[in-house]
């Protein structure tokens, strides 16, 4: 039995234990492969709405809060000017992701895009106004974000990854 509802649109496997297992391993899997190749595979997402129109994915390092661990996990951007533009969906899942928590955490951080390594960047959830003009945008770069909210009662986070 899932421990949170979930709206009738969304996948019933959704918050399954399973799920979570494949999502985690596949991550893995795309960290490694994104690293070996320093991004030239691995940097655009083929799966739902990127299958028509490939998004571009980053790797985001993140420091766990409680375990003091780092992490990196695979997740779509959308390119504002200097800064990347990040989104806590988590698939449309009812709690925003861990590496969101962390970051709020630590803000201070590295990303790996296509040919670059180790870029710092400074983490900042984004103001109500800014999430209004992203979204549409972030909308328009990955069509399941929209879906993703609609399966969830939380708002989704937007987070801008702005150069140090």
């Amino acid at each position: 039995m899932p421990k949170f509802s979930l709206p009738d649109d969304a996948p019933s496997g959704l918050t399954s234990p399973v799920t979570a297992k494949v999502m985690k391993y596949a991550s893995k899997g795309h960290v490694a492969v994104f690293k070996l190749t320093n991004g030239h595979v691995g940097n655009k997402w083929r799966i739902g709405a990127g299958l028509r129109k490939p998004v571009p994915t980053l790797l985001l390092e993140h420091r766990g809060r409680k375990s003091g661990r780092e992490f990196t996990t695979p997740l779509l951007y959308l390119d504002d000017g200097d800064d990347f533009v990040i989104v806590a969906s988590q698939g449309g899942m009812p709690k925003n992701p861990q590496w969101y928590h962390n970051l709020v955490a630590n803000p201070d951080t590295r990303i790996h895009v296509k040919g670059r390594r180790n870029l710092e960047v400074s983490a900042r959830v984004a103001t109500a106004e800014e999430r209004a003009e992203l979204w549409p945008r972030l909308v328009d770069l990955y069509a399941d974000f929209a879906k993703y909210q609609s399966w969830t009662e939380r708002q989704i986070p937007v987070v801008i990854l702005s150069p140090r």
